[in-house]
């Protein structure tokens, strides 16, 4: 049995890496964070291009008809770059109206969002840290929703809502649409805002099949966000072994000292084994149904947990320069700090884990 990679995949995240290098250097995230808007039209446009918002699209809609590894694998790439825009809620649209939606509703949005035009987001989360289908409680009654939903990701330049019901339904809410109203809420990432949407009997498209693929999508989500926090945490140790080569107390570099040399140690064997939990849960996505929801589950608990556990080392080892809006640590602190808690906590996946295994 191949563990690795493919050609193809090993190629997709080195032609990610290449655009992240010379689009979105750390002068350009650094204007992006400081901004707070957590987006850039060229970006995306450039994303788009290369085909990134279309990935899990069929190819009969001008996608890539690519499955979630290979979205995990791009994951990845962009929570090491801490690449500001919409990649996850877009691409979790993209596959909901892919798994779910019948024809005309393929026809109608998949061209644009594989092509990047139209932008998609998901709206999930209800009072209460409600992330779970079975949870939601907002209304569909005929053709028109109403309800609140909460840490929306780029709500504001969403074209399309693809939102969580009462039943497990997922329903299609343009944003423009009437009854639509966006709130922003105080985020800790800024290059992913989050927004709470008041839906008031606003009109909507039911995905005939989105409460049977709802948990599908979420497990999804799941899988990406513990790739980006992956890709994150790994970016948190370079960063921790390049300053500890250049900082210098007492006369010497700090990385000669054998605490310092122990704690970049332990990050890394905490980290790397991960790699094989995000790969496999985003494999039992596509071909593995029996074993995809637990995967998931057990990749986003236990790695946006250790990119967490990584990112406070991090803090430690850059001293009092770690706590300071001037160094670049904050930016990954603060992404595995949104990964951790968006589509729910470690501690409720843990017990999702549990109940899965029958325990």
């Amino acid at each position: 049995m191949d563990f690795g990679l493919t050609e193809e995949q090993e190629m997709l995240q080195e032609t990610v890496c290449g655009f992240v290098n010379n689009e979105c250097p750390p002068t350009r995230l650094r204007e992006i964070f400081d901004s707070g808007t957590g987006y850039d039209a060229a970006l995306w446009g450039g994303m788009a291009e290369m085909g990134l918002a279309g990935l899990v699209v069929p190819g009969a809609y001008g996608g890539a008809g690519m499955e979630v590894l290979d979205l995990a694998l791009v994951a990845e790439v962009l929570g090491g770059a801490a690449l500001p825009g919409p990649f996850i809620g877009h691409s979790l649209a993209s596959l909901a109206i892919a798994l779910g939606g019948d024809e005309a509703q393929k026809q109608q949005w998949l061209p644009g969002l594989a092509e990047g035009s139209t932008v998609g987001t998901v709206a999930f989360c209800e009072q209460g840290s409600a992330w779970e289908p079975e949870a939601w409680r907002a209304t569909r009654r005929d053709d028109r929703v109403s309800g609140r939903k909460l840490y929306v990701p780029h709500a504001d330049v969403a074209d399309l809502l693809v939102v969580g019901v009462e039943g497990g339904e997922l329903l299609l809410v343009e944003r423009n649409g009437d009854g639509v109203e966006l709130l922003g809420m105080d985020g800790i990432d800024r290059t992913r805002p989050v927004f709470q949407v008041d839906l008031v009997d606003s009109p909507c498209q039911v995905l005939c099949d989105g409460a049977g693929i709802a948990g599908r999508v979420r497990d999804a989500g799941l899988v990406l966000l513990a790739a980006d926090s992956f890709g994150a945490a790994s970016k948190l140790i370079d960063l921790s072994v390049e300053y500890a080569g250049t900082r210098e107390q007492f006369g010497f570099k700090i990385g000669q000292f054998q605490a310092v040399k122990h704690q970049l140690a332990r990050l890394g064997t905490d980290i790397e084994p991960t790699r094989a939990l995000f790969w496999h849960a985003a494999y039992a996505a596509d071909h593995l149904p029996q074993e995809a929801a637990h995967s998931a589950a057990l990749a986003k608990s236990h790695i946006t947990d250790r990119a967490m556990s990584t990112a406070r080392m991090a803090v430690e080892l850059y001293g009092g320069l770690g706590f300071t809006w001037e160094c670049d640590v904050q930016m990954w602190f603060k992404r595995a700090m949104f990964n951790r808690a968006f589509l729910g906590t470690p501690e409720a996946h843990r017990e999702r884990c549990a109940a899965l295994a029958g325990w």
